[in-house]
């Protein structure tokens, strides 16, 4: 493996956080990567971790060469931090260029006044603003963790372009629905007394199955994007908790969806399982552990002939403020992600996210997540190289074989790692 940098750009200052969206600019042009970004940590809404900034956030749009498109600073009224500013790039015009879409706050004087929060739409090869709309918000007496959890997602149904914004995840959660002239398509509401499960950390958007209608996995529940119509809730009668980590992926076999999941916490019925793993028409097909914290995990191709394995952490305890995220008391989970077999591999997986960088079909694991040193290790922990910091974005975001990496650096670095010898 030749893993080496192919693009890097300095953003002028310190950075405590950082997240990316890979950005079609359209036909004929490089695409592009969107990175918000501050000095301070990422700023949770849950009172015990949030904490009073002393950064702005910023936009910037990078071409995947590195040259900077433009940059933008969202000022003293948008807090920094993921949950209250989400952001997404997607065409729901259909031009060939994805806009930008954030919550931005109109009323810099109060961060936390609702009442200025806006849906905002740039155009992703100028930064300019082309549109506001207000920010849904359906129950304003909420605590805080509940009320400032927002989200911003985009699918299809057949070949229409839908976008999704969502707020809650513990308590009360809202759905709206977009056409591309920005009109409501549909609304869907789930109560905190309903049954069923809460949200989750991760929501996918995927077309679990290939009827050309995108659904969307939140945590336990599948919302199809057409009607905003409930599929199925997973474990509807025995759990209504809140997962960590919803991860769908295709069995090559049999070329069905299946969903891996890990769970925080609940108040269901009972609190098994706490890992489980559901198929395309939300049946269990698998579940363990009977009590605990379940934080992060994922499914990669690290088994022969490219055989999924899924992991989870259970976590005694976790703190999470201007310090960074830490995770104490920890317990590591692996399985065969199909059949729930326990699997043991030869080093740790803690901190780490899967990434085909060579494109041979298997997953290497880079120790990316926020205070992560960026080792990169293949699938029987040998040591195949280092980005050298957290990562803010895997995928095929470049025009190259293979996967790959971005990083950021507290000295304002932010690089772009692929692998050379890559198969095409």
């Amino acid at each position: 493996m030749d893993l080496s940098t192919v693009a890097q750009f300095n953003l002028g200052q310190k950075l405590g956080q950082l997240r990316a969206r890979a950005v079609s600019l359209g036909e004929g042009r490089s695409p592009g990567v969107l990175v918000v970004y501050g000095a301070d940590f990422d700023v949770d809404p849950y009172a015990e971790m949030f904490f009073f900034p002393t950064d702005t956030l910023k936009l910037a749009l990078l071409t995947v060469e590195g040259e900077l498109l433009w940059k933008r600073d969202l000022g003293p009224g948008v807090v920094p931090g993921q949950w209250f500013c989400p952001l997404c790039a997607f065409d729901l015009d259909g031009n060939g260029v994805d806009e930008i879409w954030f919550v931005n706050n109109v009323n810099s004087a109060h961060p936390l006044g609702l009442s200025g929060y806006r849906l905002e739409r740039l155009d992703a090869l100028t930064g300019e603003t082309t549109g506001q709309w207000p920010w849904p918000c359906r129950n304003h007496y909420q605590p805080l963790s509940e009320l400032f959890r927002n989200f911003i997602l985009g699918g299809r149904v057949h070949d229409e372009p839908v976008l999704v914004t969502a707020q809650g995840t513990y308590g009360d959660m809202f759905f709206q629905a977009w056409r591309p002239d920005m009109q409501p398509r549909w609304e869907h509401q789930v109560a905190k007394t309903d049954g069923g499960a809460r949200g989750s950390h991760m929501a996918p958007v995927v077309d679990l199955n290939d009827d050309g209608v995108d659904e969307l996995l939140w945590g336990e529940r599948c919302i199809e994007l057409d009607t905003g119509t409930e599929l199925f809730c997973a474990d509807r009668d025995t759990w209504a908790g809140h997962s960590d980590v919803i991860w769908p992926f295709r069995d090559d076999a049999s070329g069905r969806y299946f969903i891996f999941t890990t769970r925080e916490s609940g108040t269901g019925k009972t609190n098994w399982p706490r890992v489980a793993l559901y198929d395309d028409m939300g049946r269990r097909v698998w579940g363990d552990l009977e009590y605990g914290h379940m934080d992060m995990g994922w499914v990669a191709r690290l088994g022969e002939d490219r055989r999924h394995v899924a992991m989870a952490i259970r976590i005694g305890h976790k703190t999470c403020g201007a310090d960074g995220r830490h995770h104490f008391n920890r317990e590591e989970f692996v399985y065969d992600a199909l059949t729930g077999a326990p699997v043991e591999l030869p080093f740790e997986v803690y901190g780490t996210r899967p990434v085909d960088l060579d494109n041979d079909g298997y997953d290497e694991l880079v120790r990316g997540i926020p205070g992560g040193d960026g080792r990169v290790i293949d699938r029987f922990g040998n040591e195949i190289g280092d980005v050298g910091g957290p990562v803010a974005l895997i995928g095929s975001f470049c025009d190259l074989p293979g996967e790959q990496i971005l990083s950021y650096h507290e000295d304002g670095h932010v690089r772009i790692w692929a692998d050379g010898q890559a198969s095409a």
